[in-house]
């Protein structure tokens, strides 16, 4: 355990950590990546796409031994046991900063599919991981505010389309498809402009998680809704406080939901009655979720102060 050094030479040794573990699979998955590019055959591309996954999930593992290696990390942990590898799941949850990604893929690897994110058409251009995700086929979206898209509404509904045309891909092997519904990491000054009801939640956008259950509704086990509470760290977080120590304790909670029935083929921007119907199911699952905080960081301060 490296946790004993300084945080800031802590923070420079976990990050370096990091950049090694990603440089040395990125360098293996980069080969597959030219296969991928220069054999279109079905049958071996599916090869190579398994070969990709169990490189990433290869990645992930290193990435939890270092966490192992240089934190001090008090998991708390319930809701996933009895998960599947082979079906698929949407799984849903708040965002609080880039260390969700991390806790996400250590909580889940091996218990569920390998876990895919919707991201920023602008991030295929970071270095070595643009590609290695678009190799492993996360979907990349673009996204457009409502004012560019008052002057061209030709676009409007284009990412929505993009976003059916990855779950059509979806269908036909197991996956995990990870929605951060909030769309942005929270902090207060966004929480206050948004003027959001909930004490510890942003408001939650209901479209993308829409698409996945029109589209793959049929072909998902559960839908995993995933709460996350870092209970010493409630101000504004940052990846570095992860990398040099200062986050003591992490909480998640999973819940297995039910997919919500007769949701195949729906369509989210023109039927009405589907659109108000999957807003209101997604309050309800933010409802519980801003209660499921609250109570837990009430057990939290009851605990401290106990001791």
């Amino acid at each position: 355990m490296l946790n004993f050094l300084p945080g800031p030479v802590l923070g420079v040794i976990s990050l370096l950590l990091f950049i090694f573990n990603t440089l040395f699979w990125c360098t293996i998955l980069y080969i597959f990546v030219v296969l991928k590019l220069l054999i279109p055959h079905p049958g071996i591309r599916r090869l190579n796409s398994n070969l990709l996954i169990l490189i990433a999930n290869m990645w992930i593992s290193g990435n939890s031994l270092i966490l192992r290696i240089t934190q001090k990390i008090r998991w708390d942990v319930q809701g996933i046991k009895n998960l599947a590898s082979k079906k698929s799941y949407l799984v849903i949850s708040n965002h609080r900063s880039w260390t969700d990604i991390f806790v996400l893929q250590h909580i889940f690897k091996y218990k569920i599919p390998f876990l895919k994110f919707f991201l920023k058409q602008e991030l295929i251009w970071i270095p070595l991981l643009g590609a290695a995700w678009w190799a492993l086929d996360f979907p990349f979206l673009k996204r457009y505010s409502r004012q560019f898209l008052e002057k061209h509404p030709e676009l409007r509904g284009k990412d929505m389309e993009t976003t059916r045309k990855h779950c059509e891909k979806f269908k036909n092997s197991p996956v995990s498809i990870m929605n951060f519904l909030e769309g942005t990491r929270f902090n207060l000054k966004k929480h206050q402009k948004q003027n959001s009801p909930y004490r510890h939640l942003l408001l939650p956008k209901a479209g993308g998680v829409a698409l996945v259950l029109a589209t793959m509704g049929e072909g998902l086990a559960y839908v995993l809704d995933t709460t996350i509470i870092y209970p010493e760290n409630r101000s504004a977080m940052k990846f570095w406080d992860l990398l040099s120590g200062h986050i003591p304790r992490i909480t998640v909670r999973v819940t297995k939901l039910a997919v919500p029935q007769n949701v195949a083929g729906k369509d989210y921007m023109g039927d009405k009655t589907f659109r108000e119907c999957i807003q209101q199911w997604v309050n309800g699952i933010w409802q519980a979720k801003d209660q499921r905080i609250e109570t837990l960081l009430a057990e939290y301060e009851t605990e401290t102060s106990s001791t």
